[in-house]
């Protein structure tokens, strides 16, 4: 191991793998147990940073660092459910296919502005893998008299996976890479049953998130208010988030 990666591991806290299974043929559940993780300025919609593939040195440092959602968080337990997607086959595909309970990680915390927002009445949700679990979290916060619908697609539909509660609230579907006009006809046949003040939550590709953000703001005529964007991941970028 490297000097880098051992710097890195002086700015990162440690946490114990506690639980592993597979949740879909492309995701991992991961279980994280630390006194670290004892957090009380969580808000749903935080990620974890984690330090992983140390040992790869075909790496650089920039890519050894991989965000991840808290989609299940027990402050008083101080353990972080993570739901890991392989489809990517990068290091973190290749960290999580390999990890064991009992293995340690390192993490900080990372604030992310794709927060719960109980401001609206009605909520669409629009997303892919990467994506998935994120809403499904921030879903999970928001009170239970507020409409939501979600709209979440994979290349294979199999890849898609229930909430850590074992419900299914959104509509998941099978579709090609960048569907934004399939999407559009989605969402087109979503709206009528959406009432009252509305918002849209758009997470997971960058394009996607970008061509739906405009179709909101310029064909749908939404204020930018009630349009939340974050994208997961750009094919032709690497990075953290």
């Amino acid at each position: 191991m490297g000097i880098i990666e051992n710097l890195l591991k002086l700015r990162l806290q440690p946490a114990e793998i506690i639980y592993k299974a597979p949740l879909s043929s492309s995701a991992f559940h991961i279980r994280l147990k630390s006194e670290k993780l004892k957090y009380d300025g969580f808000v749903p919609g935080y990620f974890l940073r984690l330090g992983v593939g140390m040992d790869d040195d075909t790496h650089g440092i920039r890519d050894k660092v991989r965000s991840y959602t808290a989609w299940d968080y027990d402050a008083n337990q101080g353990t972080v459910d993570l739901a890991v997607a392989t489809h990517s086959k990068g290091v973190g595909s290749k960290w999580v296919e390999r990890c064991q309970v009992g293995d340690m990680v390192f993490f900080t915390w990372h604030k992310c502005k794709l927060v719960v927002d109980d401001a609206a009445d009605s909520y669409l949700m629009i997303g892919d893998l990467s994506s998935l679990a994120h809403l499904y979290k921030i879903r999970r916060h928001l009170p239970e008299s507020k409409q939501v619908e979600g709209i979440f697609y994979s290349q294979n539909q199999p890849d898609l996976f229930k909430d850590i509660d074992g419900s299914e609230p959104f509509s998941l579907h099978e579709m090609p890479e960048n569907p934004v006009e399939q999407l559009k006809e989605k969402i087109d046949a979503a709206l009528p049953a959406i009432t009252g003040k509305k918002m849209v939550y758009l997470a997971g590709d960058s394009r996607v998130c970008v061509a739906l953000n405009q179709y909101f703001r310029k064909e749908l005529n939404w204020d930018t208010l009630q349009i939340k964007t974050k994208p997961f991941w750009n094919p032709n970028k690497k990075g953290l988030d």
